[in-house]
């Protein structure tokens, strides 16, 4: 397990600028926050699902959540469209298949428009009736870089 330390920290700060305290919470909402996070970790880590589904339990941005392990220092794993993985390459997996031309046509348009967030690609995904990760290994193929990771990661 590798610690999100202070390093880590300032590297991300100089290329990812976030507000200190996303959605404007009270102190006692982000202690709160802060020990649902805790507790919620596995081996160590916060997985983004969970991180999800805190921020939808408290009714709070999905970037407030990310913040709080910002600050605590704890890695986020297990990324719903496959960000953090080594294997995410594009010869790690074949190219999707039967996956509507339209799809890949609007894939195409927002990735040059540089509007392929990860909130995008969930929007994608339901309209689509696929999976995020399945919209995600497209874009991967293609080379296309996602951005603006909804916890605020990437």
């Amino acid at each position: 397990m590798r610690n999100f330390n202070e390093a880590d920290r300032k590297k991300k700060q100089a290329r990812i600028q976030k507000e200190e305290n996303p959605g404007n919470l009270s102190q006692e909402l982000l202690a709160v926050l802060d020990s649902r996070v805790k507790v919620s970790l596995k081996d160590g880590y916060l997985s983004c699902p969970m991180a999800w589904k805190i921020a939808k339990e408290f009714s709070v941005p999905k970037i407030a959540v990310g913040n709080i392990a910002d600050k605590l220092g704890i890695r986020v794993t297990d990324c719903q469209i496959g960000c953090f993985k080594v294997d995410k390459t594009v010869t790690s997996k074949p190219m999707p298949k039967d996956v509507d031309d339209k799809v890949i046509a609007l894939l195409e348009v927002i990735s040059k428009n540089n509007e392929l967030t990860c909130a995008k690609v969930f929007e994608l995904a339901k309209q689509a009736k696929l999976t995020p990760m399945a919209i995600a290994d497209i874009a991967n193929h293609r080379k296309w870089k996602i951005r603006d990771c909804q916890l605020g990661c990437f």
